[in-house]
């Protein structure tokens, strides 16, 4: 929403009184010294009423506090590193009547020296002052900061403003993905970059955005996974490679999903789902131990353990126990009578959907430390290679912390007339109405056809990652932009939200 008019009529006068004076409205650089943290660190444990004429510093950063007491003026200037405490004096500080055309948002450079009030305050004497930018919208209300989540969603540059915790949210984002490409490197892994819009969007089952291209005439998708183009950089022979990218997939929003996510996949030729699942160990303990110091963190009120060995088990075995079923969960005919009376919620849920549906019902909640879920069902798990001991199940985990499943890996299927069968069946499925499922991929077809080798892959939700690791309860709350519904314009009226 717009400003109240007198307010914003007042901020332009603010404006042009400045202008008036002399300065330039929008100046196009501004030569920074120092940050806030930078003074602060180097002052640290100073006693109250010292001074340190000889250190000269500029300063610049957004006023978030303005105090103006006659012959000096006291604020707190606020940069991307912290806050800092601004003294200004009618005797010291050039053009301090002016200073009354400043509002509290405005960025602003200052220049002077750094000393300690009585109360031992680090701050800076300000002798020189320059406005860099006049903001015409006021900040939310100091006390109440903003509340309400959509706002801060929709306006992350004012939740970042008021609220410095939601940048170290985002900084230890980026240690996250700091941390994962080093330790790949570090490995041998190449990183590559693939298509976001194909003819056909495939590596897992979900509804894909469509999109048309004008010059090509054609209906595109954008991708739902990294992993066929990926797969194919191994029959082309690179042995070791991995993505950090973005996804999309167009399901429901909730505290786990958003249409819009960052995913890494890494292949590793002459490798399989046991060697990734001890690399995927080592990667995410290190990590742990990077951010934190050991191997434990609090998320949600309680505390994740991340030593390794993570726990490991089997799917069929633990969704029997957890169900309490008396058969194998494999005869889907046993298991549909049985969901049938048990969970008639579920009585549209296709049979083969089913296991999927239980194991998340009795299983998932309870996977609250780091743990490996192992050899799952051949008829969800489309791009695995079958189990080399027992039929019905494939070489697939999946990783799962705090109830949420945060990285499947596959002993790759590499055989082409298998990944024909299932592809067929995949499209017999969506020909019966499974929107999720996809159409046969000729063109990754030829390329397996061309022989892949033997590989182990794996996928990572930076997102939910980043959730545990930054004890977020939300998906949004690690993502800077969200998707949301648009908002109606002005005077129109707010359109519903998800």
């Amino acid at each position: 929403m717009r400003p109240p008019p007198d307010q914003l009529k007042q901020r332009l006068a603010n404006l042009e009184a400045l202008v008036e004076a002399g300065f330039e409205p929008f100046p196009y650089r501004y030569e920074k010294t120092h940050d806030a943290a930078q003074i602060l660190e180097a002052h640290a444990g100073a006693a109250p009423e010292q001074a340190w004429p000889e250190e000269r510093v500029r300063v610049a950063g957004r006023l978030v506090s303005l105090r103006r007491m006659g012959k000096v003026t006291f604020a707190h200037l606020l940069d991307e590193s912290g806050r800092i405490q601004l003294y200004l004096s009618r005797d010291a500080t050039e053009q301090y009547r002016l200073l009354k055309k400043l509002d509290i948002g405005d960025i602003v450079g200052a220049e002077g020296t750094v000393f300690t009030t009585k109360t031992g305050e680090v701050t800076v004497a300000v002798e020189r002052w320059q406005p860099l930018v006049k903001a015409l919208r006021p900040l939310p209300d100091k006390w109440h900061g903003i509340k309400d989540k959509e706002v801060r969603y929709r306006q992350r540059y004012l939740d970042l403003i008021v609220n410095p915790e939601v940048r170290d949210v985002f900084r230890t984002r980026a240690r996250v993905v700091r941390h994962i490409r080093r330790f790949l490197e570090e490995r041998g892994f190449l990183e590559v970059e693939t298509p976001v819009i194909l003819p056909t969007a495939g590596g897992t089952e979900a509804r894909p955005f469509k999109t048309f291209h004008n010059a090509l005439a054609h209906e595109f998708e954008l991708r739902i996974s990294l992993e066929l183009p990926l797969k194919k950089l191994l029959v082309g022979g690179f042995e070791k490679v991995f993505e950090l990218g973005r996804v999309f997939r167009n399901e429901g929003i909730d505290a786990q999903h958003n249409p819009e996510f960052t995913m890494l996949e890494a292949y590793w030729a002459y490798a399989d789902y046991q060697d990734m699942a001890e690399m995927t160990e080592a990667m995410l303990s290190s990590l742990v131990q990077e951010l934190t110091g050991g191997y434990t963190l609090a998320y949600q009120g309680r505390t994740i353990d991340f030593t390794p060995p993570f726990r490991r088990l089997s799917f069929v075995e633990v969704l029997r126990e957890k169900a309490g079923l008396d058969f194998d969960p494999l005869d889907l005919d046993r298991l549909r009578i049985w969901a049938d009376a048990k969970h008639p919620e579920l009585i549209e849920v296709p049979s083969y959907k089913l296991l999927d549906k239980l194991f998340e019902l009795y299983v998932e909640e309870e996977l609250h430390d780091p743990t490996f879920v192992f050899d799952f069902p051949a008829v969800i798990s489309p791009l695995a290679k079958k189990h080399r001991e027992r039929e019905g199940l494939t070489e697939r985990w999946d990783l799962f912390v705090a109830g949420m499943e945060l990285a499947p890996a596959y002993s790759e299927l590499n055989d082409p007339l298998d990944q024909r069968e299932r592809f067929e069946e995949q499209a017999r499925r969506r020909e019966g109405g499974d929107e999720e499922a996809h159409r046969v991929d000729e063109d990754f077809l030829t390329a397996l056809e061309h022989g892949m080798p033997p590989a182990g892959g794996m996928g990572l939700g930076i997102d939910r990652l980043t959730m545990i690791l930054a004890d977020q309860p939300s998906i949004r709350d690690v993502i800077l932009f969200p998707l949301l519904r648009p908002r109606a314009p002005e005077g129109e009226g707010e359109a519903p939200e998800n």
